[in-house]
């Protein structure tokens, strides 16, 4: 029995041991034009394992890089295309920079921080207060969500004065978040019922902020 170990290594296992192995036979043909015609029958073969490289453009020019490839880039043919570069095809991509923007408020995530900025921006006292009470109440949702606890105002309340450098000022009892421990299996749902309960459906109605403590 022979076992994958002690056979020749895939240089592209996509395409399976039986196209290895018709690769491995074309390279000792000789004469050139019964290696072209073999080379062809083994790319349309691989267009047929791979029908959903059919999709790219130009697909066929692909799948001649890949028998190249098949060969270490040793197979000498005529071939519809010029054979590609060992150093184009293996050449490693560009490390991406990361993104190091808002590094300070990292945990509350790109969204919430942009809602402060426009909260912050909003020249209207009555609609800032308004965009306050909406940002802390979903501050609240989101860390019952993931603590699954309650939470007390007064952390919400220091915890957004630090984010808008004390412009923006939750005031408590404004809006509630109850917690149910029955729940946490239907986080979707229960949230959705702390959302209509409470008038969280006031933001995208544009509804004026009324502090219901009064």
């Amino acid at each position: 029995m022979k076992y994958n170990t002690s056979r020749s290594k895939l240089l592209m296992p996509e395409y399976g041991r039986n196209v290895q192995r018709m690769v491995e036979y074309l390279m000792t043909i000789e004469d050139k034009d019964k290696r072209l015609r073999n080379a062809t029958a083994i790319v349309e073969l691989m267009s047929t394992l791979t029908p959903h490289l059919k999709t790219i453009e130009d697909y066929k020019h692909k799948l001649w890089d890949h028998l190249y490839q098949m060969t270490d880039f040793k197979l000498e043919v005529e071939g519809p295309y010029p054979p590609p570069l060992r150093e184009e095809v293996l050449k490693k991509p560009e490390v991406l920079p990361y993104p190091r923007a808002n590094q300070r408020n990292r945990h509350v995530g790109k969204n919430l921080t942009q809602l402060i900025e426009k909260a912050i921006a909003e020249p209207d006292p009555e609609k800032r207060q308004g965009f306050t009470q909406i940002i802390g109440y979903y501050m609240k949702l989101a860390y019952t969500n993931w603590h699954k606890e309650p939470v007390h105002d007064d952390m919400i309340k220091n915890e957004l004065a630090a984010l808008s450098n004390g412009i923006l000022k939750y005031e408590s009892g404004g809006y509630k978040v109850h917690f149910d421990n029955r729940n946490h299996k239907h986080g979707k749902n229960n949230r959705n019922r702390n959302f209509n309960n409470n008038g969280g459906g006031g933001y995208g109605k544009n509804k004026k902020y009324k502090n219901k403590s009064k």
